[in-house]
């Protein structure tokens, strides 16, 4: 990380009261967990119609950034559609058509494995991941969730002439574009800048700021470069995600719908209306997205069966449902 890098991230964001509960676990009729955290969603105009907690103060979106950082390297000049531009914005699940999809976009572009600087992983999702494994499989590159980004940050910058190996320094000239998409989507300054998991720059804004990032790609005029991103994320949503993931159901069975989520229990969704949301669970706890998406969704009236089995999550006792997490706003 560079200096200025540090320096930014030393920043810490404003102190807040403590968040409400958004859900709770339930384990024979027991109530023996909460999660809280804070939520915003805008109506259709793009005004404030609900928050709870403190959707204002600045957070790490961790991947729900990777439409925007998609849309940086369409800006940049990398041609990308269909499947490869929504690999390009995905925490892809390591299935194999994913895998396969981001050894061809390096193989296009005169690239290898090699030069991603993603660390080597398993496949996120824990099927895959035993699957991959009983194959005598290792840790890869290519692997990790967020490989196909690289793969087309990579390209973008072979194509611009840009150096390669510091394509994830803040400072470098795609991740300085990937900053002006995020503020211009956002409407707001990015207030911190830090690294993710997969070693990109990370890019804080409030919650406000990136439902309001989902709502502008959505209805973005056609062959800009947001709108570009958003149509392929939505026609190729098992390359957002993947079979077992929320974000595929929703975008697969809501038609015009846009969802990402991000590590730290992050999650944003703009439906073709304008509507949109967005959310950040405090602890992290991924195991209540889902619960807390569909009451969102509820309360925002969609009235679609994909609805219930994203809220579903339940919990097992002895190998049978005992319990549950459950969404308590």
């Amino acid at each position: 990380m560079t200096s200025s890098a540090t320096a930014a991230i030393s920043a810490s964001s404003p102190a807040s009261p403590m968040s409400p509960v958004l859900a709770e676990v339930v384990r024979s009729g027991f109530v023996e967990g909460r999660h809280r955290g804070s939520l915003v969603v805008l109506a259709a105009d793009g005004s404030v119609e609900l928050t709870l907690g403190e959707p204002g103060v600045p957070v790490f979106p961790r991947s729900s950034n990777k439409p925007m950082q998609a849309a940086a390297v369409l800006r940049a000049g990398l041609d990308l559609a269909g499947e490869r531009l929504a690999l390009a914005a995905a925490s892809h699940s390591g299935e194999g058509f994913h895998l396969d999809l981001v050894r061809k976009m390096l193989a296009e572009h005169g690239l290898t494995s090699a030069e991603l600087q993603t660390p080597a992983d398993l496949p996120l999702d824990p099927v895959e991941a035993e699957s991959y494994l009983a194959a005598g499989q290792v840790r890869d590159k290519v692997a990790m969730n967020c490989s196909g980004k690289h793969a087309a940050m990579l390209a973008a910058c072979r194509q611009g002439g840009w150096d390669l190996e510091s394509y994830l320094d803040p400072a470098h000239p795609l991740q300085q574009l990937v900053r002006t998409v995020v503020e211009e989507a956002a409407g707001e300054p990015v207030s911190a800048v830090g690294t993710d998991g997969c070693g990109a720059p990370l890019m804080a804004i409030t919650l406000t700021g990136l439902a309001r990032a989902y709502r502008s790609f959505v209805l973005a005029a056609p062959g800009t470069a947001e709108r570009r991103v958003a149509d392929a994320m939505r026609a190729h949503p098992e390359y957002v995600a993947g079979t077992r993931r929320h974000d595929t159901w929703l975008m697969r069975e809501v038609p015009g719908a846009l969802s990402k989520m991000g590590a730290e229990a992050v999650q944003a969704v703009a439906l073709p209306d304008g509507r949109a949301l967005a959310f950040k669970i405090d602890d992290g706890g991924s195991r209540v997205l889902g619960p807390v998406l569909a009451r969102v969704l509820e309360r925002m009236g969609l009235d679609a069966p994909v609805v219930g089995r994203i809220g579903r999550m339940p919990l097992l006792g002895g190998g049978v449902e005992v319990g549950e997490i459950r969404a308590t706003f």
